[in-house]
């Protein structure tokens, strides 16, 4: 079965929207390393952050029918280089995380995900608060597991 990547910087909220995603309770820990789960591959936000490790996750994005860009809207920049979705051939996602904090800006990062060149749409949604997680679970249709 082909999973769902997710990749994003350092505390871009990965980890916290798959526990969403997939209806785990709990604290989410840090992702030291790529973490395969039963639809998903957690990948750690220095992947991304570090252009050595861009090919780790392109090979790795062979194994997913979906590439998750999360940005957090509270940050002020991209750890993505601009036009980065186009290198993968499966399909793309933009996901804004974080809508529910008091310093959230989802016009900034939805422009930030425009850069990147997302192939399908985005979402802004809120881990927290379960904001639009349906939505885009019933977009990839991912079920509970």
């Amino acid at each position: 079965m082909k999973k769902i990547m997710v990749i994003g910087a350092v505390d871009a909220g990965k980890t916290s929207l798959i526990m969403r995603l997939h209806g785990i309770k709990g604290k989410p820990t840090k992702t030291q390393t790529l973490e395969y789960k039963s639809q998903t591959i957690d990948t750690p936000g220095e992947y991304m952050e570090n252009p050595m490790m861009y090919k780790a996750l392109m090979s790795t994005a062979l194994e997913a029918k979906y590439v998750l860009f999360v940005q957090d809207s509270t940050a002020k920049k991209s750890c993505f280089p601009p036009g980065f979705a186009k290198a993968f051939s499966c399909k793309t996602i933009g996901v804004i995380t974080k809508i529910d904090h008091p310093d959230s800006d989802i016009d900034t990062a939805q422009k930030i995900l425009e850069k990147v060149k997302v192939k399908g749409p985005t979402y802004a949604v809120s881990s927290f608060t379960g904001e639009e997680i349906d939505t885009l679970k019933a977009l990839m249709n991912l079920t509970n597991q």
